[in-house]
């Protein structure tokens, strides 16, 4: 018989080996399932599924907090995230102030935030307050520049929010030695409840917002920016500016000026905040903010970043209906979408 024979009749006897095997090992698994194998296969399936429910566990954010007599600091898996002072603290005795954030840490761990900067001394963190407010005639000192007034947190709160968020909900009296009674008492004028939710960070990013409620406990209570062509006020962090720093919104790149300037209703702030890895720092300004929400007070050093609101001109703080601001701050890695994250932004 020629090899071409031979290889060809191999081949055949192959094919023909093939059902045989197929069928032997199908009547070997038909047995091996008789046999119980079939319990021991959903065994072993379960073993996995509770591995690997127990891996996501263990690999859940865990945003914890711990109140001290100065205030609250908040970790996310044992990395600090914000301090919340709530007791009032001054610099050798001047420019007393409390509610408000610092530090604010980055993904990293580095601190963002400035707390009496030599250039400002009344800047402070994170804070939201305004340079005029007066109740009837009586204007309530300088709450920009701490002074003459104070903020009577009375009530302070942690909640769980969505998704594994926490929150911070502090209710706080506006006071002032400027408004008193008649025996000389210090009349509270407004009422704030603000709320901070520290939302669990990505790998690249962490939300934290910003929720101030305002309500007036006196009549012909107003509030106003700086009385210039500036007319900064409101929300007001205080960041680091590096020598690169950089500020982008949704109109592109933007260049700060000594007025106002106008650039959407999110600006996002690139940098090397740590001194030596560029990353970023953004502003929103929430769609359902009173108008404007389009104008920021912006500087390249020394200073506050603000999104203005009122401005120079006063607005009026009614005993009935809330002024409500809301603001997101987005601590990232420098590739962050702000624009998609600001349409997620309810």
């Amino acid at each position: 018989m020629s090899m071409v024979n031979e290889q060809a009749l191999l081949t055949t006897r192959k094919r023909n080996l093939f059902p045989i095997q197929s069928s032997y090992l199908w009547l070997e698994w038909l047995r091996f399932w008789q046999d119980g194998g079939h319990m021991r296969i959903l065994s072993l399936c379960l073993i996995l599924v509770v591995a690997l429910l127990f891996c996501t566990v263990r690999q859940k954010s865990i945003i914890l907090y711990q109140q001290s007599d100065q205030g609250v600091l908040f970790t996310e898996n044992g990395a600090n995230v914000l301090f919340y002072q709530r007791t009032p603290k001054s610099f050798d005795g001047q420019y007393t102030r409390n509610n408000y954030v610092h530090p604010l840490w980055s993904l990293d761990g580095d601190t963002l935030t400035e707390d009496y900067p030599p250039d400002h001394a009344h800047h402070r963190g994170i804070f939201w307050t305004w340079h005029r407010i007066y109740a009837g005639d009586v204007a309530l000192g300088d709450a920009w520049e701490c002074r003459d007034f104070l903020w009577d947190v009375t009530d302070v709160q942690i909640e769980d929010g969505p998704d594994g968020a926490k929150a911070l909900a502090a209710i706080v009296l506006w006071k002032s030695p400027d408004f008193v009674d008649g025996d000389g008492q210090m009349i509270a004028a407004v009422r704030e409840s603000t709320r901070v939710t520290i939302h669990p960070r990505s790998a690249d990013c962490r939300a934290i917002d910003f929720d101030i409620s305002l309500l007036a406990l006196q009549q012909n209570v107003r509030i106003g920016g700086a009385d210039d062509v500036k007319g900064y006020g409101g929300f007001s962090p205080r960041i680091k500016c590096p020598d690169d720093l950089m500020f982008f919104s949704s109109t592109g790149q933007v260049v700060p000026k000594n007025e106002p300037v106008e650039a959407g209703s999110w600006l996002n702030m690139l940098a090397s905040f740590d001194g030596e890895h560029r990353f970023g720092f953004a502003m929103l300004n929430h769609p359902n903010n009173p108008a404007p929400i389009n104008r920021w007070i912006l500087r390249q050093s020394r200073s506050m970043q603000n999104p203005v609101y009122p401005g120079r001109d006063l607005v009026a703080v009614s005993q009935n209906i809330p002024t409500v601001l809301k603001y997101r701050i987005i601590v990232h890695r420098g590739d962050a979408d702000i624009a998609r994250l600001y349409a997620d932004y309810k």
